[in-house]
C-alpha cells in the first residue's frame, strides 16, 4: 500500500497482483478507481474515475463506489422529498442517499490488503439520524476481486433503522471499439419496480433474466424477490465480465434490491447497485431493517472480475 498525492491531498494505492485500487478513506471511505492488467499488458478498468481538474463535493463526483448511508436513494415523508419519520414520529431532514457519501470518515485499520474506516457524523448527519451509533465500512483488496462489508453497532438505548447500499460506477465499455451495447447483464429477479413522485413503489414490467445494457427499461429499474444474491455483466459475446454479488450465503437476503442506472447514454460508466433494500425504505417499510441496542448490523458485498 502507498499513499500518492492527488489534487493536493493524500489517497492510498494497493496494487495486488494484477489489480490496482485506488482509495481515499477519510473522504467517504470513497473507492476511488480499480483498474486489472491484462496478460497483455494492457489495462482494463473496472471502477471507473473521471479525470479531475478539481474534487469539490466528492459526492458529486460519477465515480468510483459511493457509500449510501443510512438509506439509499430518495427518501419521503407524505410525499415530500428528503424527508423521513424516525421512529418517535418526528419529521427529519435525509439528503439522497444518506450523508456518508460526503462524510469524514476516521482510519482505524489499514493493512497491505484493505482498510477500514469509522464515520464521524457532523451535525447535518446527527439532526438527520439522531442516534448513538458506530458506522464502519471495511474494504478487502485481492487479485480479481474486491469485499466490502458494512457494520453498523447500536450504541443507544433504541433500535436503528438502515437500508444501505452501494453505487459502484463501473467502466463500460471497458474495451476499445465497443459500445454500451454490447455488453448485457444478467440478473435473476422476481418483480421490477420503480420509485413514483411520492416515493411509493410501483409495479414495473417484467425484464428478461439476460438483457442487454443499451435497454432504456433498465434505467431506475429496482430489481427485487432476487432469485439469486449474484448478478453478472460482461461483453456479449461471453467474454470478459464482472460479478456483484450481495452476501454470502447461496440466497439473496431478504428483500435486497439491485439498482441499475447510468446518467447518458453515451456516460462511460454502468451503475449496478447492491442495496439492503429499495429507496424510501422508511417510507414502505420494504428493505427496512433494524439494530437492537447493543447488537451488530451487517451488509457485505463482493465484487469479482471475470
Amino acid at each position: 500500500m502507498d499513499v500518492v498525492p492527488y489534487l493536493e491531498h493524500s489517497v492510498r494505492r494497493w496494487q495486488i497482483g494484477s489489480s490496482t485500487f485506488l482509495a481515499w478513506p477519510e473522504a467517504g471511505a470513497r473507492l476511488m478507481h480499480w483498474s486489472v492488467t491484462r496478460g497483455d499488458g494492457s489495462v482494463r478498468d473496472v471502477i471507473h474515475w473521471p479525470d479531475l481538474k478539481e474534487i469539490g463535493d466528492i459526492a458529486r463526483v460519477r465515480g468510483g463506489n459511493p457509500i449510501l448511508f443510512p438509506f439509499s436513494g430518495r427518501t419521503f415523508d407524505d410525499g415530500q422529498i428528503q424527508r423521513w419519520r424516525d421512529p418517535a414520529g418526528n419529521v427529519r431532514p435525509m439528503p439522497m442517499h444518506g450523508f456518508a457519501r460526503n462524510g469524514t470518515f476516521r482510519l482505524t485499520e489499514i493493512s497491505e490488503t484493505g482498510f477500514d474506516a469509522v464515520l464521524m457524523p457532523d451535525e447535518r448527519a446527527q439532526e438527520a439520524y439522531p442516534f448513538e451509533y458506530e458506522f464502519k465500512v471495511c474494504y478487502r483488496f485481492s487479485a480479481l476481486s474486491l469485499a466490502c462489508e458494512f457494520v453498523l453497532t447500536n450504541l443507544g438505548g433504541e433500535p436503528l433503522p438502515w437500508s444501505a447500499g452501494h453505487h459502484f460506477y463501473f467502466a463500460v465499455p471497458w474495451n476499445d471499439g465497443l459500445a454500451r451495447a454490447d455488453y448485457r447483464i444478467r440478473l435473476s429477479s422476481g418483480r421490477v419496480a420503480r420509485q413514483d413522485q411520492a416515493g411509493m413503489l410501483v409495479a414495473a414490467p417484467a425484464l428478461p433474466t439476460e438483457i442487454g445494457l443499451a435497454e432504456p427499461a433498465l434505467i431506475d429499474a429496482l430489481h427485487l424477490n432476487l432469485k439469486s444474491p449474484t448478478c453478472t455483466f460482461g461483453t456479449a459475446d461471453g467474454g470478459e465480465a464482472v460479478s456483484v454479488t450481495i452476501g454470502t450465503a447461496r440466497t439473496a437476503p431478504s428483500d435486497a434490491a439491485f439498482v441499475t442506472w447510468t446518467e447518458h447514454e453515451d456516460s462511460p460508466f454502468y451503475c449496478v447497485e447492491p442495496w439492503m433494500g429499495p429507496p424510501n425504505a422508511p417510507g414502505h417499510k420494504v428493505g427496512l431493517h433494524w439494530v437492537n441496542p447493543g447488537q451488530v448490523g451487517r451488509f457485505s458485498v463482493e465484487v469479482r472480475v471475470h
